[in-house]
């Protein structure tokens, strides 16, 4: 069963990402690598969620300082590196604190990988020692697509995911 549209009852939204949440738990079990983690939470959630037109990871470059670097993800081309504080993605990354985006149009400095997209999300992830690792970042192509709901879940998973 996917979750069809923003405008559906909270509670069932709230519903889905917890079954959502339970399905990914399950066949992660056991798996310990964290591409294959970011990979099966990116397509798990982007065939949940129909509303999800980007769902993806941009991962700390261990190798350039301040950069994200573009990690598993499900759909079109993304931008390819992000610097900490350029952007939704970056903005995140840079102050470890979710951002929810009902126009990107109107955020200061949004990087529009795809034109298409009018509505974004994004999660820090940590890994169990605190430290940043990534940020999941959802688009779609409606304006504000995202709330509270889905804040809380996601930051929920991606500390049941990476931190555990």
């Amino acid at each position: 069963m996917a979750y069809a549209a923003r405008d559906d009852c909270p509670a069932d939204k709230a519903a889905r990402y917890a079954e959502v949440e339970d399905e990914i738990l399950a066949v992660l079990e056991g798996e310990p690598n964290r591409t294959a983690r970011m990979a099966t939470v990116s397509a798990m959630l982007a065939d949940a969620f129909p509303v999800f037109f980007w769902t993806g990871f941009y991962v700390v470059d261990p190798d350039k300082a301040g950069e994200l670097v573009v990690g598993p993800y499900q759909g079109t081309l993304g931008c390819l590196r992000i610097a900490f504080g350029r952007g939704v993605c970056g903005t995140a990354a840079r102050d470890l604190e979710t951002q929810i985006v009902e126009d990107v149009h109107a955020f200061p400095g949004h990087i529009a990988c795809d034109s298409r997209s009018v509505s974004e999300i994004v999660v820090p992830v940590r890994d169990a020692a605190g430290q940043l690792i990534a940020v999941f970042d959802v688009d779609a192509t409606e304006k504000a697509a995202f709330d509270a709901i889905d804040a809380m879940a996601l930051e929920r998973l991606m500390g049941r995911v990476f931190a555990a």
